[in-house]
């Protein structure tokens, strides 16, 4: 004779009959429940790493993200990272300046900013007379701000309209803005992290920029693109869309590898979707 159930085990087993998962993936209701992809925690991404050819580095890429639909709104939805909504200033992530990376980062945006026209630029006359570029009392070199966000944003009511004025050259160039930009603009939401072993191997990890990635500031955000669902509408995924700049970021030789695996990855089943959007948020 089989062993009664204890109140414990009843209790159990009756939680469990609640949340367990139909083989079309949703729970009794449809919704709720286990997460319908493997049991997946709600904020799960999928991963691939592979060794680099040439060099002792691994690669580590965000499969999750870059399948995903995620597409820049600016002007179309952007509320921007102040401690409020605000739209109508057309911002984006553009309110607290660009960070360099280094001196060569420094040099390209300074030199990009000579050629600016002023149909291009709001505030070239600006610039003229005071530089783009301001240090902080760290060392640290920043764009400098002009009416409360960077000096390269044109403002709603510019004839040129709102937006980068670095990126709005590169289109009237036919180059990419990845050319011009300071590097933190152009490779966002993208972020690349090195770490080195003690045997000297490198991990490169590619990745998205959440709000977590700025710091303390981040928290005061009001709203971020890559948790935010109404950035998640485009029809093809980040990995083509940002061809471009995974290409600048990782080199043509390994973008070939990462896209044919990410190609192949759509065929045999569905990949694991972004959080954001699963959560329906």
């Amino acid at each position: 004779m089989a062993p009664k159930d204890s109140k414990r085990d009843k209790k159990s087993k009756a939680a469990g009959s609640k949340g367990r998962i139909k083989a079309d993936g949703r729970n009794k209701a449809g919704r709720g429940g286990p997460e319908p992809y493997g049991g997946s925690p709600p904020t799960a991404h999928e991963w691939i790493s592979f060794d680099d050819p040439d060099e002792l580095r691994t690669w580590v890429f965000d499969v999750t993200f870059l399948l995903s639909g995620w597409q820049c709104i600016f002007g179309r939805g952007c509320q921007g990272v102040l401690t409020g909504p605000s739209p109508e200033l057309a911002q984006g992530c553009c309110s607290y300046g660009a960070h360099f990376t280094d001196a060569a980062d420094v040099a390209r945006v300074k030199a990009a900013a000579k050629t600016l026209l002023p149909d291009q630029w709001q505030f070239a006359a600006v610039a003229r007379r005071g530089g783009v570029v301001r240090t902080d009392a760290d060392g640290t070199k920043v764009t400098r701000l002009v009416e409360e966000a960077c000096i390269f944003l044109n403002r709603p009511g510019f004839p040129g309209g709102p937006g980068c004025a670095l990126h709005r050259a590169a289109w009237d160039r036919g180059v990419e803005p990845l050319d011009l930009k300071p590097d933190v603009c152009w490779q966002l939401p993208l972020r690349r992290e090195d770490q080195t072993d003690s045997d000297g191997r490198v991990t490169s990890t590619i990745t998205q920029w959440d709000r977590k990635h700025w710091g303390e500031g981040g928290e005061e955000f009001h709203w971020w693109c890559t948790e935010s669902p109404e950035a998640f509408t485009a029809t093809k995924p980040v990995y083509e869309t940002m061809g471009a700049e995974l290409r600048a970021m990782v080199g043509g030789e390994i973008y070939a590898q990462l896209a044919a695996y990410l190609e192949a990855r759509q065929r045999p089943g569905i990949p694991l979707p972004h959080p954001v959007v699963r959560s329906g948020r």
